[in-house]
């Protein structure tokens, strides 16, 4: 039997379902293999089978998706994708081709076979295994390699297979030995005492607030749904959790980040007590000034990788190394205490504070993003999957406004923020998800990275709703540049020398049906017959090239070439003194 069969095999056996790939000579056997075992999918460039299959894998409970890739370029142009998939802790097998093993470089030089080129060691810092198969392994010894992503703290795993080795004959009984059937779990347990006394804090403070990070799972806080409501303590999410609750939850109080909510940042900053469940929290959601992250409380943080409770930015009073998921369904059968004071304060700042702030300026003929956003929250369904793209205005636009319903899914990478991840992560959500809608949107600066697999969507028709804020060009750069040098403009739009589609020709070209929407779009029949059938769609909106996107924390350059940031309940432009005193009453600074 041929030895890619096998391997082909046994990733049927390891529940995996689907494959994106990118064709090429050094992987012809295992392509051969997995075409006939596996729903494949070819794409146009290498990086988006890799940022699909993490889609894929996020949003969907049934079945895998992993990644084929040649040698040379198909590994180094999928490395953005690992890069991702790393640092949003998120499983990713990538198995991609190598020269034989008589043609491998073993030595000091630069290359010796054809587009040989050391994918292991390029990628090993941002994996949790970097392998390369030069020789035979065993059933058991492959399905612990690729388990290995799939355990503790997710992240990438890269299996590096030579040509000669794929297309070796083998003989099965001798290399199946059977994988343990369970993945073996090694984070530590959260002791009984540890979870009595987390109760007994929460019941002690006066405004505790849970925050619930990507770490826990949807299955889980859709089943707590009801049992949050007994809870009695006020919800917020990180933006990798934004689907764990709904926007209408009594107790939901929005995603606090460096570009959050306003009313979720100070009322964050106001917190006793803060759980922070499956978060690191990262310095986008503390702010760059970290110090000032929860001025007034106590910081309790569980997360499965015991570093990241040691970093020391920020200051965690009560360190718990462990699986958030089972301490917040700990929680949900406690008793909390009462808290329906600092409840009903929450309502009362979330009232005072509405998202759409109206110091932002859009001009006639323009269509403004928040009020978009706002509208497109409105018409989206329970079953949708959002894919708010990566990076950008468009991304911080959606993460502040959008509203989310009970039963959505929404899946982002905001760790690299990297632009052009939003179509192929719609690409791997619809087809993970044939039957519901997938909506994307995205700015056209980000769209032009990978606006290549707008074929992809148009040869499979997916189910894929496309939104292109067209401002003309880099927005946040554009920003950038416009706040910190004076508006002196470089690379960031058509002016200065950005290229960019006609984006009516663009979609025209891959027959995807395609127009341009205004202020008033949820009115237009032909919108909401492209937005309502099945198929691809895409939907280009005028944005202001000089719109304004407020409230955002405000950074200055110091007199050495450094930077230095509000804390996050300081965010720019200043609110009146009164109003502040009133929504801000147990902050200090006020």
């Amino acid at each position: 039997m041929r030895y890619s069969d096998l391997l082909a095999d046994w990733l049927q056996d390891l529940g995996y379902t689907h494959c994106f790939f990118v064709a090429g000579g050094n992987i012809m056997h295992l392509l051969a293999s997995i075409s006939e075992r596996f729903t494949c999918i070819p794409v146009v460039h290498e990086v988006t089978a890799g940022i699909a299959s993490e889609y894929f894998n996020e949003s969907s409970t049934k079945g895998r998706a992993f990644a084929l890739v040649t040698a040379g370029p198909g590994l180094t142009n999928i490395v953005t994708a690992i890069s991702g998939a790393w640092l949003e802790s998120r499983e990713l097998l990538v198995i991609g081709g190598q020269v034989k093993t008589e043609d491998l470089r073993r030595s000091a030089l630069r290359q010796r076979g054809i587009q040989e080129i050391n994918g292991v060691d390029i990628v090993k810092p941002i994996t949790v295994q970097s392998v390369l198969m030069d020789h035979i392994l065993d059933k058991a010894e492959f399905s612990r390699i690729v388990r290995a992503g799939s355990t503790d703290r997710k992240g990438p795993v890269f299996i590096e297979i030579p040509l000669d080795i794929q297309g070796r004959d083998v003989t099965p009984e001798t290399l199946v030995i059977p994988a343990t059937t369970s993945l073996n779990a090694s984070l530590p347990e959260i002791t009984c005492e540890q979870i009595a006394q987390l109760i007994l804090d929460i019941r002690s403070a006066t405004r505790p607030i849970l925050l619930i990070g990507g770490g826990v799972r949807r299955e889980v806080t859709h089943r707590l749904c009801d049992a949050f409501n007994r809870m009695g303590v006020p919800i917020m999410t990180t933006w990798n959790g934004a689907d764990r609750i709904s926007a209408d939850h009594p107790l939901y109080f929005g995603r606090p980040n460096t570009w959050g909510q306003r009313y979720s940042n100070i009322l964050l900053q106001q917190s006793d007590l803060l759980i922070a469940l499956g978060t690191r929290l990262g310095m986008q959601q503390t702010g760059f000034n970290w110090q000032e992250f929860i001025p007034v409380g106590r910081i309790v943080q569980v997360d499965c990788d015991k570093s990241e409770l040691e970093k020391g930015h920020p200051k965690v009073d009560v360190p718990l190394h462990g699986d958030a998921n089972t301490v917040i369904e700990q929680l949900a059968a406690a008793d909390l205490g009462d808290h329906h004071e600092w409840v009903g304060y929450c309502r009362m700042v979330k009232e005072e504070l509405p998202l759409v702030d109206a110091i932002n300026k859009t001009r006639e003929g323009y269509v403004s993003p928040y009020l978009f956003v706002q509208k497109l929250s409105e018409l989206c369904g329970n079953d949708d999957i959002v894919v708010p793209c990566s990076s950008g205005s468009a991304f911080t636009v959606m993460m502040q406004i959008f509203g989310q319903k009970r039963g959505q899914t929404i899946v982002t990478n905001k760790g690299l923020a990297s632009m052009g991840y939003g179509l192929g992560g719609a690409i791997g959500a619809a087809l993970a998800h044939l039957d519901r809608r997938v909506v994307l949107v995205e700015g056209d600066g980000g769209f032009s990275q990978n606006l290549q697999e707008l074929g992809t969507v148009s040869i499979n028709q997916l189910n894929l709703k496309i939104f292109i804020f067209d401002d003309n060009g880099y927005a946040s750069i554009r920003m950038t540049q416009r706040n910190y040098f004076s508006g002196s403009y470089v690379g960031c739009d058509l002016k200065t020398g950005l290229g960019l589609p006609n984006w009516i020709k663009l979609f025209d070209a891959y027959d995807i049906p395609v127009i341009c929407i205004n202020s008033e779009f949820e009115m237009n029949d032909k919108f909401v017959e492209m937005f309502n059938q099945h198929g691809p769609a895409g939907f280009i909106v005028a944005v202001d090239p000089n719109q304004t996107y407020f409230p955002k924390i405000t950074s200055r350059v110091t007199k050495d070439g450094g930077m230095e940031s509000n804390p996050l309940h300081r965010m720019s432009p200043d609110i009146p003194d009164d109003l502040y005193r009133l929504v801000a009453r147990y902050i200090s600074d006020q």
